[in-house]
């Protein structure tokens, strides 16, 4: 079932967007050579309990996870590419990390990833960020109301794949407002002018997710969570949680 939100209701989840913008910028003042992925998380348990915020991953376990989430962000590596567990891995010199985070008030959640360069970045991956992020643009500039929700994977395709990147399918965005996870699915690659209509109060996480080896497919790392770039090249994620509206798409994960 899919549940459009109010404008009320659009308004408390920002509120938990802010939190999760406000995570993002801590970790990312945090995070240096040496300081361990599990101190990030902390950093990041502590801006959500300041805030009398939830965090929306901590004990999430959908069908694929190996247990229930240990933390309350995601923190992939280079070649991790999505839900990379708060481990003692100390970051070094010219690493590249995705931080995503969920974080809900009042019963409303917010979901959003930011990827950066720790140390002296290699010119590569900024490249590689920077596509991203005009990949994750193009999807909500096309979030438009009476689209279609091809509109959005078509948009997001054409930049990645665009730029020479690979791209999978099977890990997209999502609705989200009462629970992190709601309907429809939100594909990073579709064809436009197909699948659902878009309308006013549709409230989705929109999250591509690039490897820089071109290709398209992943695996599952042992520790049952860390998804991997199938050939172990440098991958990024980035996400936010964005209302259609009346006025066009509006990001709910900012300061």
């Amino acid at each position: 079932m899919i549940e459009l939100k109010s404008a009320g209701e659009i308004a408390a989840m920002r509120e938990a967007g802010k939190v999760v913008a406000a995570v993002h910028a801590a970790v990312r003042e945090r995070a240096g050579i040496g300081v361990t992925l599990k101190q990030l998380d902390e950093v990041a348990r502590t801006v959500i309990e300041e805030a009398r915020a939830g965090a929306s991953f901590l004990g999430y376990h959908p069908s694929f996870g190996a247990m229930p989430y240990p933390g309350v962000i995601c923190t992939s590596v280079n070649g991790v590419m999505l839900h990379g567990l708060p481990t003692p891995y100390r970051l070094r010199d010219g690493d590249l990390i995705s931080i995503d985070c969920g974080a809900y008030v009042d019963g409303w959640h917010a979901d959003g990833t930011v990827s950066f360069t720790v140390g002296h970045p290699r010119d590569e991956d900024l490249k590689l960020i920077k596509v991203a992020e005009k990949t994750l643009a193009a999807g909500i500039e096309a979030a438009l109301p009476g689209g279609r929700m091809g509109d959005i994977g078509h948009a997001m395709s054409a930049v990645g794949r665009g730029a020479g990147y690979g791209m999978q399918n099977d890990f997209g965005g999502h609705g989200i407002g009462r629970a992190m996870h709601e309907s429809p699915f939100v594909p990073n690659e579709a064809r436009g002018g197909r699948g659902l209509r878009l309308r006013t109060g549709l409230v989705i996480a929109i999250e591509p997710s690039l490897m820089a080896g071109g290709g398209d497919a992943y695996y599952m790392a042992d520790d049952g969570w860390s998804v991997c770039s199938g050939d172990d090249s440098r991958s990024v994620h980035v996400e936010h949680t964005v209302a259609i509206t009346d006025d066009g798409p509006v990001v709910l994960t900012v300061p």
